[in-house]
């Protein structure tokens, strides 16, 4: 891997592990379109997996005491489904297909509620969020928007809502990691695999970037936490949308 594009990796990895450690997401779409630009669609699929899982999985420690684990359980019954359909179907996405996808999945924090009313806490939602939060996840390596139409109009406050999501996402990217790393290992062996020093350094990273931005978000309300993830994903939305474009 050229230096350029490992320092380049490792950067992004410490800012948006920040703004994910703010949001619970959005973080994880930049990241994500850094990896696919620089990277083939399995590496970039795998490293941001393993970045993303770590990162999630320190928020998740972090604001441990705020996880809705009955939500979790809900969820990841949902989850074990779309995994049995993604094994069935075993289709893997393009670059500019995920570069859709990831274009996408951002608008949808905008739908009128009188279209979409979500709210993971009613009956059966959870189990929904899981079934297609964890097929968008796999296929295009983001999901965060989408789940966060799931949370965005509940009653819990913002550090559950971040806890509860990066609890459900550390299941969502360690599957991730098992899809596209089979075919990855089954064409060229274990060394087609990304190196195992660029995890051990951006690895640190994303646990740092995450602590600052839990600071930062123990000082921010409710209300500026929803309305800010909004307009900040949609932003990154149309961004990936202008590269799907260029790419077709």
């Amino acid at each position: 891997m050229p230096l350029v594009s490992a320092l380049t990796i490792l950067f992004a990895t410490l800012i948006t592990a920040f703004i994910s450690g703010i949001f619970g997401m959005a973080g994880g779409l930049i990241l994500m379109g850094v990896l696919t630009a620089l990277l083939p669609v399995a590496t970039a699929m795998i490293v941001h997996g393993a970045i993303q899982m770590v990162s999630n999985g320190w928020r998740a420690f972090l604001l441990r005491d705020h996880i809705n684990w009955t939500l979790f359980a809900r969820y990841a019954l949902g989850s074990l489904a779309a995994i049995a359909l993604l094994v069935l179907l075993a289709w893997r996405p393009d670059k500019p297909v995920v570069y859709l996808l990831l274009g996408l999945t951002p608008l949808m924090v905008w739908a009128p509620k009188s279209i979409v009313d979500l709210d993971i806490q009613k009956r059966g939602q959870a189990e929904i969020a899981g079934f297609i939060v964890q097929a968008l996840n796999t296929l295009a390596g983001v999901a965060g928007p989408l789940l966060d139409l799931f949370f965005v109009r509940t009653d819990m406050t913002r550090q559950a809502i971040v806890a509860t999501k990066s609890a459900t996402q550390v299941l969502a990217h360690l599957v991730k990691i098992a899809f596209w790393s089979v075919p990855v290992v089954a064409a060229a062996g274990m060394t087609a695999m990304p190196p195992l020093w660029l995890f051990g350094l951006a690895i640190p990273l994303s646990m740092t970037g995450t602590w600052l931005g839990g600071l930062v978000l123990a000082r921010m309300s409710d209300v500026n936490f929803k309305r800010w993830m909004r307009w900040l994903v949609t932003v990154i939305g149309f961004v990936y949308l202008a590269r799907a474009v260029g790419l077709f």
